[in-house]
């Protein structure tokens, strides 16, 4: 490992707000598919690509921490709300999408819902540090 590369921090923040009442494989597969719509949607956050010592190369990653929150139901439906009055870039996964089997049919459960009714079990968040932190305020870190 390099000491010699300082230590950065970001003016912004990628969050992911779980729900605590999800299986593990619920968590991490909800994880996995809230956050690829990041990389997409605000490309800035990608990083370059790796390579080892051998010249093998490999994918780019996120250029920042990912942090991974968990909180009730009631902490998701309030950090959604305040995402989307401050016009944060958010990714949405709802409990339908467990019994959908692709993309249209995914876009296709959330779209059947109103914001208000929606039963969100995930949901990720990328936007400026001080507002992505009010919005997952009263959420604690994922164990």
């Amino acid at each position: 490992m390099d000491d010699t590369i300082p230590a950065v921090r970001f003016d912004t923040k990628i969050a992911v707000l779980i729900r605590d009442d999800l299986a593990t494989w619920q968590r991490l597969n909800v994880t996995a598919f809230l956050v690829s719509g990041i990389g997409t949607a605000a490309p800035e956050v990608i990083g370059e690509p790796y390579a080892d010592a051998d010249g093998t190369g490999y994918l780019p990653m996120f250029r920042q921490p990912v942090l991974i929150f968990c909180g009730g139901k009631e902490l998701l439906t309030a950090a959604h709300r305040r995402a989307v009055d401050r016009g944060l870039a958010v990714s949405v996964f709802t409990g339908d999408l467990f019994a959908t089997g692709h993309d249209a049919a995914n876009r296709a459960a959330v779209r059947g819902v109103p914001a208000d009714k929606l039963d969100l079990v995930g949901l990720a968040l990328y936007g400026p540090r001080n507002p992505v932190d009010k919005i997952v305020k009263g959420a604690r870190m994922h164990p």
